[in-house]
């Protein structure tokens, strides 16, 4: 589990790196539970002796299969609000998939605070340029700019901001 920070010391860490995940293994069982709810079975992720024919020499995991692991590598390695009483999802400025992830490879994230701003009395706006890792490999499987909403008792809020 990540560290915890108060929303009265967000704003020091802006500019930072603010964590790093554990490893998550990618291997074919997800990649095939992913293709189900996805319906997207092209064999590059779901054949491995058809995948085994191409430059990869195997299967890889879909890109989107690797961003929506997002959500659990920031709770594992970006920092948690500590008045925090839900978060949302808000979307991306960009997404690139740089590098595909191999069957059986572990990725990791890695997050930067870009930027941190208060919306309205009751929920402060984060913005993360978090770039996943894939172990033993130079490239990323992506880099994003990811932004999420954090929600929490206007009472908390703090002061000056």
């Amino acid at each position: 589990m990540a560290s915890e920070i108060s929303l009265a010391d967000i704003r020091g860490i802006v500019g930072t790196e603010v964590g790093v995940s554990g490893w998550i293994v990618v291997d074919q069982a997800r990649i095939d539970r992913f293709a189900d709810a996805t319906d997207d079975h092209q064999f590059i992720h779901c054949d491995p002796a058809r995948a085994a024919e191409t430059p990869f020499g195997g299967t890889i995991a879909h890109g989107f299969l690797t961003l929506s692991l997002l959500s659990a590598l920031s709770f594992d390695g970006a920092p948690q609000i500590r008045e925090q009483t839900m978060g949302i999802n808000y979307g991306f400025d960009s997404v690139r998939f740089l590098s595909p992830v191999k069957v059986g490879a572990r990725v990791r994230g890695r997050f930067l605070l870009a930027e941190a701003r208060f919306r309205g009395a009751h929920m402060l706006m984060l913005t993360y340029d978090v770039t996943v890792e894939i172990e033993n490999e130079k490239k990323p499987a992506l880099t994003a700019r990811w932004m999420t909403i954090i929600q929490f008792d206007p009472r908390d809020r703090p002061e000056g901001s």
